[in-house]
């Protein structure tokens, strides 16, 4: 299952560090000026808002949510704890995709180092490591079928 679930995390997470190179080239070696005439009052607050809450609250909301679902049950199967970590993941993991408009469109500093903060938050919690994936099974009690998951 942990290895799995990293295969899904690299999965969710290079694409975005691949774009961000590839922004920063365009960007600094100044093949592509991107000089859109927008103003970043109302984007570059709503971008930092959904970032927050990609990394933290709806993440915090899901495994509440999945908790109360699971309550009054005896056993987790494996599946279903396997669904909810890739879910877990796949929300928290689209504040890294943040960081691209942020760094394009050359946020306020504040803005973008929240932003690409909030990035780093999400990539670094939810790595699925051994020991977090065990602690989680133990919470919702997940019998281990194969060790070598």
């Amino acid at each position: 299952m942990v290895n799995k679930l990293k295969k899904i995390y690299l999965a969710l997470l290079v694409p975005p560090i691949l774009g961000l190179l590839l922004a920063c080239l365009v960007k600094e070696t100044g093949y592509v000026s991107i000089n859109l005439n927008i103003s970043l009052d109302f984007i570059a607050p709503f971008v930092f808002v959904l970032s927050v809450v990609s990394a933290v609250a709806l993440p915090v909301f899901l495994r509440a949510f999945f908790a109360h679902r699971m309550r009054n049950h005896k056993t987790v199967p494996e599946l279903t704890l396997m669904k909810f970590e890739q879910k877990l993941m796949t929300v928290a993991l689209i504040s890294p995709y943040l960081v691209l408009p942020a760094y394009l469109l050359d946020f306020p500093a504040f803005y973008f180092l929240s932003i690409v903060l909030m990035a780093f938050y999400a990539a670094y919690f939810f790595y699925p490591s051994e020991k977090r994936i065990q602690f989680d099974r133990r919470i919702y009690r997940v019998k281990q079928l194969n060790s070598n998951n």
